[in-house]
């Protein structure tokens, strides 16, 4: 039962980034965004642009993928709003950022891959690290849905997408 529930954390952690199941994964949402449509805003104060969010996504996972390695932490944000800072800007920050994504994502797919048994044991947490994974596959899912409808307010969303 461990291995399968291993599995479907797997599965699950996969549609997030790489494998289109009922809604676009991040590779798809980000796909051909280049850093001006990246930076670009809706109006509104409550609104952040795609940049600040995969920087949000990757703040919590890299939170996690040093959990689970068991190294210190980075310093925490101030607060959650601060997550969404964009320092650096340009093509090849974009690109970067974007990258690095992709790779903590692998890492965590890997850490995620290990875990036998004890995957939704707390052992003295106050979540297990399935509970940890699938809320950050929830999360993933939930700012994935922004970015869409961010790329759909400024146009850079296909009018048809194909998928399969």
């Amino acid at each position: 039962m461990s291995e399968t529930m291993v599995n479907v954390l797997l599965q699950n952690w996969d549609y997030a980034m790489e494998q289109e199941d009922w809604a676009p994964p991040l590779k798809d949402a980000l796909a051909g965004v280049d850093d001006v449509q990246a930076l670009w805003k809706p109006e509104g104060k409550a609104a952040n642009s795609i940049w600040e969010t995969v920087n949000h996504l990757l703040y919590y996972k890299e939170r996690l993928l040093r959990k689970f390695k068991g190294l210190p932490q980075l310093s925490s944000a101030e607060n959650n709003d601060d997550t969404f800072t964009v320092a650096e800007s340009g093509p090849d920050a974009w690109a970067k950022a974007v990258q690095h994504l992709r790779e903590v994502h692998a890492e965590l797919r890997a850490e995620i891959a290990k875990f036998g048994g004890g995957v939704f044991i707390r052992e003295g947490e106050r979540h297990a690290p399935g509970e940890e994974i699938m809320s950050l596959v929830l999360h993933d899912a939930y700012h994935t849905g922004q970015i869409v409808l961010v790329r759909k307010l400024q146009g850079s969303w296909p009018a048809q997408r194909h998928f399969g």
